[in-house]
């Protein structure tokens, strides 16, 4: 059994207000928050031109607050930081560090203390949050957002209070990606990095991060058994990145293990086949139905294979 000693398991309110059907944030203000997510299918600049273009339009508006925030993790420490930015005001810098909690975790703390910080400051109307990390901004409002639940309702509480503040009070999350390396959020991002930091005392392992780490022991057992097994055969297809690695099981960021093919079913059928090597040709019908044609199409060969 697993040692759970130095655990800290988050609590889940099932009758939380800012999560019941009627009372949620997204049934009472729809219209006070939006998500601008970046078009894969656009020139990264385009996204570089737009960010310029918004941090210029909030520079001309004191009622503005423009946060670009960012967390990162090293040594199993975690630092958040958000930048805040608003016309005729020195920069505000809130930094905070955490140990044993994971990325998600990490960014939801800089989105509160960004939210947080900004609607305290008088004639705030609109709120502009850069984050590299839009899914992470979406778990706010989701009402299933078990084991972040905590969390979120404390940045759901603010924004009850902000929004009921004035009608034209509003939100907007706007994704950044760290590849981009636009400079305000380049800038936090560095920032995030350059902290070394030794915890002096013994840490308790946030409920997320001993999932993360229990998920990452399975996925080692899986590769470690697979390799050592007969069952890879000798057509599996390794699938290899930019830098020539083996891309390899993930499950961060809740994305997909393998993004391109996630928009397309048959796409994902074709390339999990070609992976497998587990499609309708000859090779597999002479493994599974031996009455049916396996011979090669062009002659060449006396079995078809991929």
């Amino acid at each position: 059994m697993a040692n759970r000693s130095h655990e800290c398991f988050s609590s889940f309110s099932p009758l939380n207000s800012s999560f019941s059907p009627g009372s949620r944030i997204i049934d009472i203000f729809l219209n006070c928050f939006s998500f601008n997510v970046c078009d894969k299918r656009k020139d990264i600049k385009f996204r570089a031109q737009e960010l310029d273009e918004l941090t210029l339009e909030s520079s001309l508006s004191p009622m503005v607050a423009l946060v670009a925030l960012d967390a990162s993790i090293k040594n199993n420490i975690a630092t958040s930081i958000a930048h805040i930015y608003m016309v005729n005001k020195p920069l505000t810098k809130t930094i905070h560090h955490a140990v044993n909690v994971t990325s998600t975790e990490a960014e939801l703390f800089a989105i509160r203390c960004g939210i947080n910080q900004s609607i305290h400051f008088d004639n705030i109307s609109k709120i502009i949050i850069i984050t590299n990390s839009i899914h992470t901004a979406r778990r706010i409002f989701d009402s299933s957002s078990h084991p972040f639940q905590t969390m979120s309702a404390a940045i759901l509480l603010n924004l009850y209070d902000f929004f009921n503040g004035s009608d034209d009070n509003f939100i907007e999350f706007w994704e950044c990606s760290s590849h981009l390396k636009w400079v305000l959020h380049n800038k936090v991002d560095k920032e995030t990095k350059s902290f070394n930091l030794t915890p002096l005392f013994p840490c308790k392992n946030s409920w997320d991060f001993s999932k993360k780490t229990e998920s990452d022991d399975i996925i080692k057992y899986w590769k470690m058994m697979f390799q050592a097994s007969e069952l890879k055969e000798n057509y599996f297809l390794d699938l290899l990145d930019s830098d020539n690695k083996i891309i390899e099981l993930t499950y961060t960021k809740g994305g997909l293990w393998l993004k391109l093919i996630g928009h397309s079913n048959s796409l994902c059928v074709r390339a999990i086949r070609a992976i497998t090597n587990h499609a309708p040709i000859g090779k597999y019908r002479l493994r599974f139905f031996l009455r049916e044609e396996f011979r090669c199409l062009c002659s060449h060969y006396p079995i078809e294979s991929r």
